[in-house]
């Protein structure tokens, strides 16, 4: 049942984690590595800014998840999206980050073994995180169209 409280919740929760995903990772970041002559300095400040928000997208897609669940009917669909979604972000934050921290910690020669995994670990992280970007466009979309239904 969608009710005005839901809603209420529901959508400044998707607003602030989708909003903030494409904000940060196709504006802020971009922005900040075109501008910065530093790229050690951007790097840094982008993966701060990524850090933030793989712990708003914890918090408030734990949040979209546990609504989801509450609601009777569930939406199959919307629950296993926020569920692969929350695992995206816990496994790019806690597993993947920490490793490309210690390959950074190493120092990075380009050229070297410990530069090449730490490109394969970006690349990972990069095709999550889009994984992540358009699952939220497609819970936008899911969540306008419930509403469009009544």
């Amino acid at each position: 049942m969608d009710t005005p409280l839901h809603r209420a919740v529901e959508y400044p929760l998707l607003t602030l984690w989708v909003g903030g995903m494409w904000v940060i990772g196709y504006l802020a970041v971009p922005i900040l590595f075109a501008t910065l002559d530093d790229r050690m300095l951007a790097g840094m400040l982008a993966g701060k800014m990524f850090t933030a928000m793989s712990y708003i997208g914890l918090g408030a897609g734990g949040l979209l998840l546990l609504l989801a669940l509450l609601k009777r009917p569930r939406s199959r669909w919307r629950v296993r999206l926020l569920l692969l979604m929350l695992l995206l972000v816990a496994v790019g934050e806690f597993v993947l980050q920490p490793m490309m921290a210690e390959l950074k910690a190493m120092g990075l020669v380009e050229g070297s073994d410990a530069a090449a995994r730490f490109g394969i670990l970006h690349g990972v992280s990069s095709i999550m995180y889009l994984f992540n970007s358009l699952g939220g466009v497609a819970l936008l979309i899911l969540y306008a169209r419930i509403r469009a239904d009544g």
